[in-house]
């Protein structure tokens, strides 16, 4: 298969899928190695980029989706008279940032760096798709774990989690060791010098 009816076929999956579509999946069916895929996929993602099309392809951690362009949001907006997703307030950041850095992050973790209930701001970041399951941590009780969803990704407009800017992360389990102060000389001898 040559590079334009690879990027051609490329370019029709994805619009048919309408979501991400795995790398892997798009090997299989073009009959292509991952690399080739990737590099097919890239150029045509920065053909679209470069005559500023009205669509996009992004590359979403390890699949590739067909989505409108971000300058024409208000135009499709208007045409098909959707609604702005809800913002989300300051705890459902605070609470999605906690989950993002931490993945997989559990409630208690969250509400350990908050210092508050989270329990409706995890329940509203999974009715938005923003986080989801990622199984159940081996502890007592069993507590649900959370991780964030392709939806997160393409809501932040992030390819992948390594693109989160870096922070300073707190360590959890591990004794906080102090600096010991250094020892003072006593009043008497201070005053003597």
């Amino acid at each position: 298969m040559e590079r334009t009816e690879s990027q051609r076929a490329i370019e029709a999956i994805l619009f048919a899928a309408g979501e991400r579509v795995e790398v892997s999946r798009l090997s299989m069916a073009l009959e292509l190695d991952e690399v080739e895929i990737i590099a097919a996929a890239d150029a045509l993602a920065d053909d679209y980029a470069f005559e500023r099309r009205g669509v996009r392809i992004l590359r979403l951690d390890k699949g590739y989706q067909m989505v409108s362009s971000g300058e024409m949001a208000d135009f499709v907006t208007k045409a098909l008279e959707t609604r702005k997703p809800p913002k989300l307030s300051a705890s459902q950041l605070e609470a999605l940032t906690i989950i993002a850095y931490y993945q997989p992050a559990t409630k208690a973790m969250v509400e350990q760096i908050r210092g508050v209930d989270s329990s409706y701001s995890v329940s509203a970041l999974m009715n938005k798709k923003l986080i989801e399951e990622a199984g159940r941590l081996n502890v007592p009780g069993r507590p649900i774990q959370y991780r964030t969803t392709p939806d997160f990704l393409r809501t932040f407009g992030l390819g992948s989690l390594e693109e989160l800017p870096p922070i300073e992360k707190i360590s959890f389990g591990e004794p906080i060791v102090e600096e010991p102060v250094a020892a003072q000389e006593p009043a008497s001898a201070q005053e003597e010098g």
